[in-house]
C-alpha cells in the first residue's frame, strides 16, 4: 500500500477538477458517471515555508520540497460493493492508497447531472461511508485475516465539500465534523474549497488573484492529507542543496538517514540534530555548534518534525 491520498466521491462532484487543480495536470472531466475509469496519479508538493527560509539563509542552488501523492479514483455509486457501476474497480483502487479525501457536491448547477437528482451533501456521505462499510463487512465475513489498514472505512479520511466557503451554513460544516466523532481518526477533518474557482484562478497571475481577493483553500487539504498520511518532515541544508525529507512518524534516526541513503542506516554512527527555528536564528552551522544549540543523538533517537539533521555514518 503506498503513502497516497485517493480522491473519491459520486461521479460529477468535481474530484477530477480537484485533482487537475491539484497537480495542473490535464485530465479527462466530462459531465457523465465514470469519465474517469482508470486511475490518474499526480505528485503535489506539499506547501511549507521552512524549506525555503532554510534555502534563502544558506544560499542553497538548488531547493527540494517534500510532496504527497493523490490518486484520482472512478466515481462510485449505490451498490457498488455488489460490483454496481465500476464497484469492484473502485473499491479495489481505495484499498491501495493509504488515506482518502472524500469530494462532496455543495453547489447547485442545473448543467451538471448529479445521480441522485439533488443536492444534498450528507446523503452523499452517507451513500459512500455505506458502501465502504458493506464492502468491510463482506471481507470480515469471508474470514479474511485483513489488516485493520486494509479496511476501507477505517482509513484516514478528510472531506471536501465542493462549494463557496462564503455560501456554507455553519449547521452542515458542523454536521460533516461531527460524522467521524467518536473516532477522529477516521472522520472530523473538513475542508471548503469551490473547486470550479481553484481551477480557474490557476491561469491567472498571483497579483491578478489578489486583485479578486481569492484566497486559495488547496495548500490547507494538502497540509492535512500529509497530517492524516502521519508524516512529518526533516531536512537536510547547505549552499549545495537545502531538501525537505519525508518519513512516518515515530521513525529513528537510522531510519531517516534511509531516507537519504540505505547506506545511512546500515552504517548509521550518529546525527547531529537542530530544530530548523534554532539553526536560523544562529545564522550558519558552525555558529549553533559554538552555542551549544547542535545535539548529538545516536541510534535511538525519535526524530522530531522540523528538525535539521546531519548524519555521521561508516
Amino acid at each position: 500500500m503506498k503513502l497516497s491520498v485517493g480522491i473519491v466521491g459520486l461521479p460529477n462532484v468535481g474530484k477530477s477538477t480537484l485533482f487537475q487543480a491539484l497537480t495542473k495536470k490535464e485530465v479527462n472531466i466530462a459531465n457523465y458517471p465514470f469519465a474517469t475509469i482508470d486511475p490518474n496519479v499526480g505528485v503535489v508538493e506539499v506547501p511549507d515555508e521552512r524549506v525555503q527560509k532554510l534555502s534563502e539563509a544558506f544560499h542553497s542552488e538548488k531547493t527540494i520540497p517534500t510532496v504527497v501523492e493523490f490518486v484520482d479514483i472512478a466515481g462510485l455509486v449505490k451498490g457498488a460493493n455488489k460490483g454496481e457501476g465500476l464497484g469492484n474497480k473502485f473499491l479495489a483502487s481505495i484499498r491501495e492508497v493509504a488515506a482518502i479525501v472524500q469530494v462532496v457536491r455543495g453547489f447547485e448547477n442545473a448543467d451538471i447531472i448529479h445521480v441522485e437528482k439533488s443536492v444534498d451533501p450528507l446523503r452523499d456521505i452517507d451513500t459512500i461511508n455505506t458502501e465502504l462499510q458493506l464492502k468491510d463487512l463482506e471481507t470480515t465475513e469471508k474470514g479474511s485475516e485483513i489488516p485493520e489498514t486494509q479496511l476501507l472505512a477505517k482509513k484516514p479520511l478528510i472531506y471536501l465539500l465542493n462549494a463557496d466557503p462564503k455560501e456554507v451554513a455553519q449547521e452542515l460544516l458542523q454536521k460533516v465534523k461531527n460524522l467521524g466523532l467518536p473516532a477522529p481518526e477516521v472522520g472530523g477533518s473538513v475542508v471548503v474549497a469551490n473547486l470550479k474557482d481553484e481551477l480557474e484562478m490557476q491561469q491567472l497571475s498571483e497579483e491578478e488573484r489578489k486583485e479578486f481577493g481569492f484566497v486559495s483553500h488547496l495548500p490547507e487539504l494538502i497540509a492535512k492529507a500529509y497530517e492524516i498520511l502521519n508524516l512529518i518532515t526533516f531536512f537536510t541544508t547547505g549552499p549545495d542543496e537545502t531538501r525537505a525529507w519525508t518519513i512516518k512518524k515515530g521513525s529513528t534516526a537510522p531510519q531517516a538517514g534511509g531516507a537519504i541513503h540505505s547506506d545511512f542506516e546500515k552504517n548509521f554512527i550518529k546525527a547531529e540534530v537542530i530544530q530548523w527555528g534554532k539553526l536560523l536564528e544562529a545564522g550558519d552551522w558552525s555558529k549553533a555548534a559554538s552555542l551549544g544549540w547542535i545535539r548529538t543523538e545516536g541510534k535511538e533517537y525519535i526524530v522530531q518534525d522540523g528538525d535539521v539533521i546531519e548524519i555521521k555514518h561508516g
